[in-house]
């Protein structure tokens, strides 16, 4: 495994596993947030966006952090195995909530300066909706554009800790 994407809902615990896994394997971490927002939350350039995506996707190693699905054509072929962060619905809110909470002063590390944790009614939403909405789509691109990448669905802690203890410790 040299190439791992890792995607969920916000709140699902995406960049902390991928953190870890980039750890353990000794692995490039790319946060996909990190290279979409410009300060103030301002969204880059879709083509730009593309661009960088397919220039990091070819690079030889990364775990890499994000959904993005305009950008799933990019990735998914490339990756090695595809990790699925997939908790409850309200076990994502209630960690968006927590976390805003936990960042209001502080930034997060995988979001680029200039934009502060933050928490509107259409950021929940997406939340909400992510499993009958969002996943089912990675789950089809997955499908269609790499049929033979192994998906690990992770949607207890359980699960997660078991995955993890498959992995070198460093």
């Amino acid at each position: 495994m040299r190439r791992i994407l890792v995607v969920g809902s916000s709140g699902a615990g995406k960049s902390t596993l991928a953190r870890e896994v980039a750890r353990r394997l000794d692995l490039p971490l790319i946060h996909l947030d990190r290279h979409y927002w410009r300060p103030g939350w301002v969204a880059a350039d879709a083509a730009d966006f593309r661009a960088d995506v397919a220039a990091l996707a070819a690079r030889p190693a990364w775990v890499m952090d994000g959904n993005y699905g305009a950008t799933l054509d990019l990735r998914l072929p490339r990756a090695d195995l595809l990790l699925l962060c997939d908790p409850p619905r309200l076990r994502c809110l209630a960690r968006v909530l927590r976390r805003r909470w936990a960042h209001r002063a502080t930034p997060r590390a995988d979001l680029p300066e200039g934009c502060p944790e933050q928490v509107d009614l259409e950021f929940l939403r997406y939340v909400w909706r992510y499993p009958r909405h969002s996943r089912p789509r990675v789950l089809t691109a997955a499908a269609s554009l790499a049929p033979d990448l192994p998906v690990v669905r992770l949607r207890t802690p359980t699960d997660l800790r078991r995955w993890l203890a498959s992995l070198p410790t460093p």
